[in-house]
């Protein structure tokens, strides 16, 4: 695992819908946007739990959104339909008043690819969730289908 990025100090900078961030960003959400990124929906569970739990607004919500986004692909990757689609659309609405960027994040991007994941897991049938599974997890498959799964950019400057 690569070293986390160092604590950025942007604080009220970033505004989305009139949003703007009470604290700086902690090393820690960096470590669980790279292991989000990376995959590792579980550890990035963990990661962000930790920073959900001691956060204030609006900060405490952004963090549970992004975490449900985490804990939503995680049930995906572990054959939970039914789990994944709720915390994938419980995270995107807590999400949306966050876009189009916040906290260094380009939300918007991020709720298109969650969106659209979502959009078609409901018109999944479980015994086709395997399938879908293994063509995530493989890079070269991914690319060349609508079964990616989300990853978290840096707002453009």
């Amino acid at each position: 695992m690569a070293t986390a990025a160092p604590v950025k100090a942007f604080v009220g900078e970033h505004r989305s819908q009139g949003i703007a961030m009470t604290q700086p960003l902690p090393a820690e959400f960096w470590q669980g946007v790279e292991e989000f990124n990376q995959g590792e929906y579980y550890a990035c569970h963990d990661t962000l739990e930790a920073l959900w739990m001691e956060a204030a607004a609006p900060e405490k919500a952004f963090y549970q959104g992004v975490l449900q986004v985490a804990v939503a692909l995680y049930h995906l990757h572990n054959h939970n339909l039914r789990g994944a689609v709720i915390l994938l659309a419980e995270g995107t609405n807590r999400l949306r008043r966050y876009a189009p960027t916040f906290a260094e994040i380009d939300v918007a991007d991020l709720l298109e690819q969650s969106t659209a994941l979502l959009r078609a897991l409901q018109h999944v049938k479980p015994e086709q969730i395997d399938e879908i599974v293994q063509q995530m997890q493989r890079p070269e498959l991914a690319q060349a289908s609508e079964w990616r799964s989300p990853q978290i950019q840096p707002a453009s400057s």
